[in-house]
């Protein structure tokens, strides 16, 4: 049989393929504009779906696609511009729902994820490359959709356009590369300062970022819980609002779908709430904890019903302080899960200015993201004292990065000083090793400056943290003065190697199974306790063996006096063995031979009383079967 074997190139080599890398980011390419049409086309069926079912509607399906477009392009912080106004003047809107973002950011991630995927038809295209490719895509279709909605109700500022739409592209296209490149932490690029890598290389960093993160989503997430409490303390206002805005059910589905994507926004207004310093309800208003200040500009809708009512603040008010506390310990306690691990090795816990400075960056990271979250949720709403809507993202950054650091900190040195109780510390905080365990092969403690077994008590000790010094099935050894312990069959082990050794390693090498006796000398008071056990089990073994021996010498004397009587019998009866019928002893076939007749005429010898003792005991039948092959026996 001929083996061949195949040695073509593998029909999926990048090699083989049309212009190298070119198809895959041609590819990417259309990713990335296929992603900013499904958006479109996400945006564009709601709009439509909502103008078909509106009893009143403003305009035809032209004027619904360029709505449609200028959604989609708010969905990325453009800034529209409304120019159908009761005063005829333009009034702008600025304030991004925060639900919408959504939609097109996990579009172009999906774009960008996909197409760095391995595939057999075309090659893998670079990190770089894929994402110029897909961005590239993404934006040829958001520069024509800003084309097409400059000329509809909601027309887009250009200015704000051209910052928002990249900005928003490449972020998430970014995060898409980053997934499909297995989310790696580093290297930085190089045109990144090398002090500067080096410090964000650092476990802190890492620990900090992690913990400033999660107390961010804490002060998100309790922000939730104000806007929740305070709608259900608020219900007929919040009901009358919603009631009123509009007539019928399309009306009404279109004011629920606002609302559910501005339900970020709210969290991180009521967030702002409660780090102190509020969020803005016109130029000439501030909702604090403290008060609500000034002439608010609230406009109809569920949400602003929701807002406390005007006046000094209440008892109610100032538990809204409990978010920011929440967050504070959160970042703490991150912290001081890294700084000493509940189930970690303690020796490895950090020092306390690290912990301190660990905890003060992660209040920083907190810090940036709230600020970033109160940029992003505020805006204008329309000319004059609409213009201010929300949070000072400043304020509520700083005031976040205060709460947390105040609160952090000390938490998490108390939290790292409660794990690392009981041990010394250095000069600098950090804890000391303790002292290394002797193990099974270190000295014993009285032999070298240890301490000594004699001055200690017997009530100190607990009876069941002594093992016998032989286990059982082990070989027992004696220790000579110069310390050689030598085996019972001869042998003799080193000094400290013997089974019983304390010192050594306490394990018979014949039962490995056994386990290693402790380091530790026994007690003088204790050890007798167990000598004692060992030898009322050895008398009890003793015993046994007594007992078996005398059972088998009685069984065999029962079998030589059985032996005596069948010999007895054959003397009375000598001719019955050779006068037996083949059917007397089955086994024996030989009873018709001529050998038979031969042994029957020849007298039979007269059999001794007793079998000497060296002869082994045979059944009757077995013994005439023997005389008969071989003629009378001896005499012995």
């Amino acid at each position: 049989m001929t083996q061949t074997t195949d040695h073509s190139p593998p029909f999926s080599a990048p090699v083989l393929l049309q212009g190298g890398r070119r198809p895959a980011l041609a590819a990417c390419l259309v990713r990335g504009a296929i992603a900013a049409g499904l958006g479109l086309g996400t945006f564009a069926v709601l709009v439509i779906a909502l103008w078909i079912s509106s009893p009143y509607p403003d305009s035809g399906p032209n004027g619904a696609l360029h709505v449609a477009a200028g959604l989609w392009l708010l969905a990325h912080g453009t800034e529209l511009v409304r120019s159908e106004t009761l005063s005829g003047q333009q009034a702008p809107i600025g304030i991004v729902p925060l639900l919408l973002v959504v939609v097109p950011a996990w579009l172009a991630h999906r774009a960008a994820r996909d197409g760095l995927l391995p595939a057999d038809d075309r090659p893998r295209p670079s990190a770089r490359g894929a994402l110029c490719a897909v961005s590239l895509g993404y934006l040829l279709v958001g520069a024509a959709a800003t084309v097409y909605a400059a000329g509809g109700p909601l027309a887009p500022d250009l200015l704000s356009a051209v910052l928002h739409l990249p900005l928003v592209t490449l972020a998430a296209v970014g995060a898409g590369v980053w997934t499909a490149s297995g989310r790696p932490g580093g290297p930085l690029p190089e045109w990144v300062p090398a002090r500067l890598r080096k410090e964000l290389a650092r476990t802190r960093v890492a620990v900090a970022t992690r913990s400033g993160a999660a107390g961010a989503l804490t002060l998100l997430g309790g922000g939730a819980l104000l806007v929740a409490a305070s709608m259900v303390w608020n219900a007929d206002a919040t009901q009358d609002s919603f009631l009123h805005l509009a007539d019928v059910w399309s009306g009404r589905l279109a004011v629920l779908m606002l609302g559910m994507a501005l339900v970020p926004n709210a969290a991180v207004w009521a967030a702002a709430y409660g780090l102190g310093p509020g969020f803005a309800l016109g130029t000439g208003a501030t909702a604090t904890p403290l008060a609500l200040t000034g002439d608010p500009a609230l406009p109809h809708f569920p949400l602003v019903a929701a807002v406390p009512a005007e006046g000094p603040g209440t008892p109610l008010n100032w538990a809204a302080a409990v978010v920011p506390l929440a967050a504070a310990l959160i970042v703490a306690h991150f912290t001081a899960d890294r700084a000493a691990p509940r189930q970690g090795d303690r020796a490895t816990a950090w020092g306390m200015g690290e912990t301190a400075l660990a905890a003060l960056q992660g209040a920083v990271v907190c810090g940036v993201l709230t600020g970033f979250l109160a940029a992003a949720a505020g805006g204008p709403l329309g000319t004059g004292r609409l213009t201010a809507f929300g949070p000072v993202w400043w304020l509520t950054g700083a005031a976040a990065l205060v709460w947390s650091a105040v609160v952090a900190v000390p938490v998490a040195l108390g939290l790292r000083a409660w794990r690392v109780r009981g041990r010394a510390v250095g000069a600098d905080g950090s804890p000391v090793p303790a002292a290394a365990v002797p193990g099974p092969s270190s000295p014993a403690p009285g032999a070298a400056g240890g301490v000594e077994v004699d001055d200690m008590d017997d009530e100190e000790f607990d009876p069941y943290d002594f093992l016998p010094e032989f286990p059982t099935g082990s070989r027992k050894t004696d220790t000579s003065p110069d310390g050689t312990a030598t085996a019972a069959d001869g042998s003799s082990d080193g000094p400290g190697d013997g089974a019983g050794d304390a010192t050594g390693s306490g394990r018979d090498d014949r039962a490995p199974w056994a386990v290693p006796l402790s380091p530790w000398p026994k007690a003088p008071g204790l050890s007798s306790i167990a000598l004692d056990a060992d030898r009322a089990k050895a008398d009890g073994e003793k015993r046994d063996r007594e007992e078996r021996d005398r059972e088998e010498r009685d069984r065999e004397e029962r079998d030589r006096e059985e032996a005596d009587a069948s010999a007895a019998e054959r003397t009375e009866d000598p001719g019955t063995s050779s006068t037996r019928s083949p059917a007397t002893n089955p086994t024996d076939n030989r009873a018709d031979t001529g050998a038979a007749g031969v042994d029957a005429a020849q007298p039979s010898p007269t059999l001794p009383a007793r079998l000497p003792a060296g002869l082994p005991d045979q059944p009757a039948g077995r013994a005439d079967a023997d005389r008969d092959d071989s003629g009378p026996p001896a005499t012995p």
